[in-house]
This record gives C-alpha cells, structure tokens and sequence, in this order.
C-alpha cells in the first residue's frame, strides 16, 4: 500500500456500448501503476477471442441468479438480454491492498450505486457523435444490423445521463481520451479522503 494511504479509489467508467470505454480502461491499467480493471461476471456468450477471468468471468444465468440472491453484486444489470454483476468480495478485496478499482459498467448500474452513495468517482465517455458511433459498432463486426439499431436506441437514453457524472471524456482521438482518463485518476488519488489519518500523527505530531 502506498505510504500515507487508506485503502484503494473506485472508478467508475460509464459508456454506450462502442464508445471506446473498455478499452480505455485496459489501456489505462497498463500505463498507470497501482490500479486493476474490474472483471464482471456475465451470463453472455464469449466473444471471439475473450478469455474468463480476464475480459469477464462467463457463468450460466441459473449461477447468476443465485449470486444476486445471496447479495454478492455491488451492482448488477440486464442490458440487450444479458445479465451483468461486479463482485462485492473482488472489489473489498483489490482495495483493502491499496490498489484502486477501475470498473466500465453501464448506466443502469451506475445509477444503482450513485443511489448507494458509495464512495467513488464517476466518469462518462462519449463518442464524438452518433454517427461516429454508428460506425465503431459496424466497424467491430461481432453484431447483427438488429442488434446495431438497438444499441443505438440504447445509446441515446444512457447518453441523456451525462450530467448525473463527475467526469465528462469525449473520445475522439483515443490517446487525448486516455490522457484526460489518466489525469482524473491522478486527480482522485490525491484527495483527502484518501490519507491515512494514523500515518499523519505518527511522522508530524507523535510526542508532541
């Protein structure tokens, strides 16, 4: 743990789907030391080339549904027929060594826990339009021209969320994105929040 630290930030990054906030998140991990990109657990079908554990952990709905009844999710969501859940004991468990969360999730998610007012920082990224957007999701060639014309349905509600954020990113230019994501991270470790009390008293006031 970094000296003078309590425990680890949680981040929290919403999108619509294309945006480019996955990727974000990745790149983000692997630029800046001390913080780890949350796995969520998923009831979807894996994508060509994604690995359990590391892009999500891939569990049956029935498995889902028993977690979410035992109140092992920190917050979970059903988006396009899919169920989707962050683990409360990996998050507990990343922090309390000091090393902060990075989570993408969507907005049904993050509005379940700005209503919790747990304690983290909220950050949206946008793409630069509508139709920019419309071009990624073509451009990834894993959905259906149904499943595109749903996500951009979709696209425009989660969008109208914006403002419930603390961070606003538009990823245009994907390097500029991740210069302002890094920023906010840097930003979010030197609250006050963040210090360690006792650390404090031991080096400037013992015996004093």
């Amino acid at each position: 743990m970094k000296a003078g630290k309590k425990t680890g930030n949680l981040f929290i990054v919403s999108a619509p789907s294309g945006a480019g906030k996955t990727s974000l998140c990745r790149m983000l991990c692997e630029r800046i030391e001390g913080i780890e990109h949350s796995v969520s657990y998923t009831t979807r079908e894996p994508r060509e080339g994604e690995k359990n554990d590391v892009d999500y952990t891939f569990i049956d709905k029935q498995g889902f549904i028993e977690m979410a009844d035992k109140g092992e999710f920190l917050e979970w969501a059903e988006v396009h027929g899919n169920s989707y859940g962050t683990s409360i004991t990996r998050i507990n468990e990343t922090k309390s060594r000091g090393i902060d969360v990075i989570m993408d999730i969507d907005t049904q998610g993050a509005r379940q826990l700005m209503n919790k007012d747990i304690d983290a920082i909220f950050i949206f990224v946008l793409p630069p339009s509508l139709d920019e957007l419309q071009s990624r999701l073509e451009g990834r060639n894993t959905d259906s021209g149904k499943v595109i014309s749903e996500r951009l349905l979709r696209a425009r509600d989660e969008i109208r969320d914006y403002n419930k954020y603390k961070y606003v990113i538009i990823n245009d230019v994907l390097e500029s994105a991740l210069d302002d994501l890094m920023a906010i991270v840097r930003a979010g470790r030197c609250r006050q929040v963040n210090i360690d009390n006792t650390w404090i008293e031991e080096r400037f006031f013992k015996g004093g």
